[in-house]
C-alpha cells in the first residue's frame, strides 16, 4: 500500500495497532523490527526522515566500547561486543570488521603493556582473539606515513564499521516485511489518555500544506524513541519523572582518501582533552572524528560543525601524519550529530557522561534514550518487554532469532565487483536481486554507488525530499565534491519521473537541498564566504 493510501486508512480509523513507535532512528527502527517480528500490529512514525537525526550522523562504529570498559562499564561493553559479533555475522556487507590501531608514544598514556591487558579483557568479553602488538617497523606496514617520533609500539584490535543510515533503512525494511507500517514526515503531536491516565491514543500530523488534518490513532502502548527529543515528548504527555537529556554534539570531517590514505582506523588521544579521535576509511573516503561538546542549537535544525571543531580535528591529523599535513582545503564535506545522552545533572564533562540507555514507563507511555548504536536490538527488546502486559510478554520472538533475513544465493553479474556484490547483499538483503533487475548497473562516477540504488530508493524507500536521497538513502552528498551538485542533472533524468515530481517541484527540491548542504555539511568559512 502506498503512502497516500496508508495515511487515508489511518485517517479513516481502519487500522488498529498494538503498539505505536515514535522515532525513526536506530532505536525506533529496532523496536519496530522486533515488535512486528513478534506478531504485534505496529506503526512507526518519524517527524522528519528515517535516520535524520543522530542515526545518520554517528561515527559509523559498531563497537563494544573500549573506552567504556576502561571506565569500568563491563556490562555495557560485554553486551555491545557480543552484539557487534552478531551483526557482523548476520549482515556482512552492511556491518564489516575494521582493524583499529592505537599508537603508543613515549611518555603518553596509556602504554602498550596496560593497553594490551585491556584488549585481552575486551576480546574475552566478545569471545574473540583479535588483538596484537606491533613494533614501530611493523606499524609502518599497516599505516604508511604515521609519525614514528617517540613511537614505542602499536596495539591492534578489531571492531566494526557500518553505514548507519542504511542500517536503519534495512531495519525498516525488515519491519515492513513482517507487517509494520513505517511512515516518515509524520509528527506525533500529543499523547491521548483516558480517565485513569492511561494511554489510549496518539495524534499525528503528516507533512503537508497548511490545514492538513491531524490523525488520531487508537493504541494502548506508545514507545517514545525520539532520542534527543525524548524528554520533550515526555513532558508534553504529563509524565511525572521525565528523562533528562543532555544533547552532545559530535562532528566529523570527510577527506578524499587520496589526501589521507588509511586502510584501518588509527586512533590517538587528543592532547587537549585526552579523548580518542579516529581517522578511518569509510565509503571511499577517510573520516576524522569525533568531537564531544555541548549542543545548544535548535534540535529541529541540522547541526553543523564549528571552526573550533575543525581546528581540533585537523590538529590530531597533523600530529598523526606530519608528512601529509591536512588543511581545511582538503576537506570534502562535514557532518555533525547530536547524541541523546541521559544525564543525572551532576555537571560532568561531556566525555565523562554515562552512555548506557535508560527506560521509563508511565501508564502505557514508555520512553527510551541513551545507549549505543551497537546495542539497538537489546534496547528494543527491553522496551518491548516493558510495554507488553505479562500475558503478552511471552510472545516476544526468541532472542536468538536473526534480525536480518539473508540475501538468497545468486550468481554475481560480471559487471559488478565482488565488493559491491557483498555490500548490496548487506544493504538490501532479499531485495538485492530485484534491485539489480529493475535498475541500471553503472556506478556513479567517483563513488561505489550504482544508479540502480538511487532508482530503487525512489521506487521503494519513501523518498519525500531530495536530501533523503542524497544524504541518507545514498551518501552522494558526503562523498562527492560540492554535495554532489555535479550529478544532479543526471539524477534528474533518471529519478524525477520515478518520484512523481513536476519541474517546479524538482527545482524547489534542488534549491532546498543545496541550501541545506551549504548550511550543515560544509566548512564554516565556506558558509560565511557564500553568505557574504
Amino acid at each position: 500500500m502506498d503512502r497516500h493510501l496508508l495515511l487515508e486508512s489511518l485517517r479513516a480509523g481502519r487500522l488498529g495497532f498494538d503498539l505505536v513507535v515514535i522515532g525513526g532512528g536506530i532505536t525506533g527502527a529496532g523496536v519496530a523490527r522486533e515488535a512486528a517480528g513478534s506478531g504485534l500490529r505496529t506503526l512507526l512514525v518519524e517527524q522528519k526522515d528515517f535516520a535524520w537525526g543522530t542515526s545518520s550522523r554517528s561515527s559509523k562504529m559498531v563497537h563494544g566500547g573500549l573506552r567504556y570498559l576502561a571506565s569500568g562499564h563491563l556490562g555495557l561493553t560485554r553486551n555491545a561486543a557480543r552484539e557487534r559479533e552478531r551483526l557482523m555475522k548476520e549482515a556482512p556487507g552492511l556491518v564489516e570488521p575494521l582493524p583499529f590501531l592505537m599508537p603508543h608514544f613515549k611518555g603518553h598514556f596509556p602504554g602498550p603493556r596496560l593497553f594490551q591487558a585491556l584488549l585481552t579483557l575486551y576480546d574475552r568479553l566478545a569471545g574473540t582473539n583479535t588483538h596484537r602488538k606491533y613494533s614501530p617497523a611493523d606499524t609502518q606496514q599497516w599505516v604508511p606515513g604515521l609519525t614514528d617520533e617517540g613511537l614505542q609500539a602499536t596495539s591492534r584490535f578489531t571492531d566494526a564499521v557500518t553505514d548507519d543510515a542504511r542500517l536503519v533503512q534495512r531495519l525498516i525494511t525488515e519491519a515492513r516485511r513482517d507487517g509494520a507500517i513505517c511512515l516518515n514526515y509524520v509528527t506525533a503531536t500529543s499523547v491521548e489518555r483516558d480517565g485513569q491516565g492511561s494511554v489510549c491514543g496518539l495524534k499525528l500530523a503528516p507533512e503537508g500544506p497548511p490545514g492538513t488534518e491531524e490523525i488520531l490513532v487508537n493504541t494502548r502502548q506508545v514507545i517514545n524513541a525520539t532520542g534527543a527529543w525524548a524528554d520533550r515528548l515526555q513532558k508534553q504527555s504529563g509524565t511525572d519523572n521525565p528523562l533528562s537529556i543532555r544533547p552532545l554534539r559530535g562532528s566529523h570531517l570527510v577527506i578524499p582518501w587520496q589526501s589521507l590514505p588509511v586502510t584501518c582506523a588509527v586512533s590517538l588521544l587528543h592532547p587537549e582533552d585526552k579523548r580518542p579521535v579516529f581517522a578511518f576509511p569509510w565509503a571511499g573516503t577517510t573520516v576524522l572524528g569525533t568531537t564531544d561538546l555541548e549542543h545548544r542549537g535548535d534540535l529541529n535544525r541540522e547541526p553543523a560543525i564549528t571552526t573550533a571543531e575543525v581546528d581540533y580535528l585537523l590538529q590530531i591529523a597533523r600530529r598523526l601524519f606530519p608528512g601529509s599535513p591536512l588543511t581545511a582545503r582538503d576537506v570534502l564535506s562535514t557532518w555533525a550529530g547530536v547524541r541523546p545522552v541521559v544525564t543525572a545533572g551532576e555537571g560532568k564533562a561531556p566525555s565523562k557522561e554515562n552512555r548506557e540507555h535508560v527506560i521509563r514507563q508511565d501508564r502505557g507511555f514508555i520512553s527510551i534514550a541513551g545507549g549505543k548504536l551497537t546495542t539497538f536490538r537489546q534496547m528494543a527488546r527491553q522496551a518491548l518487554a516493558m510495554a507488553l502486559p505479562e500475558s503478552r510478554a511471552a510472545t516476544l520472538r526468541p532472542d536468538e532469532h536473526p534480525v536480518f533475513r539473508p540475501a538468497p544465493p545468486a550468481t554475481k553479474p560480471e559487471n559488478i565487483t565482488a565488493i559491491t556484490w557483498r555490500r548490496l547483499g548487506g544493504y538490501y538483503g532479499p531485495d538485492r536481486q530485484n534491485l539489480l533487475q529493475e535498475g541500471r548497473l553503472e556506478e556513479i562516477a567517483g563513488t561505489g554507488t550504482l544508479w540502480a540504488e538511487l532508482e530503487w530508493a525512489c521506487r521503494h524507500e519513501q523518498v519525500l525530499h531530495l536530501d533523503d536521497l542524497m544524504l541518507r538513502r545514498s551518501r552522494l552528498g558526503l562523498v562527492l565534491p560540492n554535495g554532489g551538485a555535479g550529478v544532479l542533472s543526471a539524477l534528474r533524468t533518471r529519478c524525477q519521473a520515478l518520484l512523481g515530481w513536476d519541474d517546479e517541484r524538482w527545482l524547489n527540491e534542488q534549491d532546498r537541498y543545496l541550501a541545506l548542504y551549504q548550511e550543515a555539511y560544509q566548512l564554516p568559512h565556506q558558509k560565511e564566504a557564500q553568505g557574504a
